[in-house]
């Protein structure tokens, strides 16, 4: 049996003629939009419900089993409109139970209406689908849809507004620029490079990397924690050393006659920045240990890391001042110097490891505390 199926998403059926839906029958569906057509001439689900009776009177002269039916959803949400239908649909098909197999030609009056064939489809066939607009709308209609949801969408919205407002102001902006003296092709050349940044964000996906960065950075603020300053001076720290790297590279280059291998280079470097590094490691780390014990999650091992960072910048500092020439911020060490150093670095962080290894052991931490609470 073929089912032809009048879909009126919104209801309007419903609530402008009280009609209860589903309406089953090629009479009661013409009785249907006439009282439609009589409470609200200009609705466009008059067109649907008549053009299901002109189909099914078309196919039953054709000698097809043939059945209309009016189906409705709600006004409001398509998702609720939808399950709507869906049980509507449902209704239909068991008051048919002709034990025959029931295939659909489904009659709408736009795209919208359309949102509900895959709730159709999960149960029937749909061998046809026919839009019934006014023919001077046809293309308005489903324009204006479109336009409706692009604008409904968040992420649609942003992705091709945001842009389009960009290029928009490019002109307004070149002009007030030239009143100031602006050269109009710096701020064609801004706006361009706006555009483009903005672009390869939305392209490579960055959206949601930024808003948990921003979260993250957020959740610091608020709670107060101490690694968001250390870290800030960390970097400070860090930018220092990498300026005090390159002037240790200028003085041992000054002092080799202005010629020195890569080797050389990279251990200025190391020489200049090590320093600087070992204090911001040393910063930071201190401000997360003591995050970690104002939230209750103290190890005492945590304590190893300022101790570790400490050791390793004396190897670096030493390794490198071994390759060096004495020259302005360089201390240049021998055979003897380096092997003490180290022997120094090594001991710091084995005694460290093995000191709060025993201290773990024997004092309680605050993460044991908490557990020990908790159970």
């Amino acid at each position: 049996m073929l089912l032809v199926l009048c879909v009126d998403l919104d209801d309007d059926l419903g609530r402008k003629t009280g009609i209860p839906t589903p309406v089953i029958g090629a009479d009661d569906v013409t009785e249907a939009a006439v009282a439609l057509a009589t409470a609200d001439p200009e609705d466009s689900d008059v067109n649907v419900l008549f053009q299901g009776v002109n189909v099914h009177d078309e196919l039953a002269a054709g000698g097809e089993a043939v059945e209309v039916a009016a189906v409705t959803g709600v006004d409001g949400s398509d998702v609720k409109a939808n399950r709507a239908v869906g049980k509507e649909v449902d209704r239909v098909l068991a008051e048919l139970s002709t034990g025959e197999e029931v295939s659909a030609v489904v009659i709408t009056d736009g795209a919208q209406d359309e949102s509900v064939l895959p709730v159709i489809r999960s149960r029937m066939p749909i061998d046809g689908m026919r839009r019934v607009v006014v023919r001077q709308a046809q293309d308005l209609e489903s324009l204006y849809y479109t336009i409706k949801q692009v604008l409904a969408d968040p992420e649609t919205r942003g992705t091709i507004l945001v842009p389009l407002g960009v290029l928009l102001l490019i002109y307004p902006l070149v002009v007030v620029a030239n009143l100031f003296d602006v050269a109009g092709a710096a701020v064609l050349g801004i706006l361009s490079g706006i555009v483009g940044l903005y672009s390869l964000f939305r392209g490579l996906g960055l959206e949601e990397t930024v808003d948990g960065a921003a979260s993250t950075v957020r959740n610091v603020l608020y709670t107060g924690r101490v690694t968001l300053v250390t870290y800030v001076v960390a970097l400070a720290l860090i930018v220092v050393g990498g300026v005090q790297g390159m002037e240790t590279i200028e003085a041992v280059t000054a002092v080799r006659g202005g010629s020195i291998t890569a080797g050389v280079t990279l251990a200025a470097f190391v020489h200049g920045f090590v320093q600087w590094l070992a204090v911001a490691g040393v910063t930071s780390s201190l401000g997360q240990i003591t995050d970690e014990y104002l939230g209750g999650r103290f190890r005492w091992r945590y304590l190893n890391a300022p101790f570790y960072v400490l050791s390793i910048a004396v190897v670096l500092y030493a390794v490198s001042g071994f390759f060096l020439p004495e020259a302005q911020g360089v201390t240049s060490l021998g055979l003897s110097d380096l092997a003490m150093a180290l022997a120094a670095g090594t001991l710091t962080a084995v005694l460290s490891t093995l000191a709060f290894a025993v201290a773990e052991s024997q004092l309680p931490s605050t993460a044991g505390v908490g557990e020990r609470k908790s159970g």
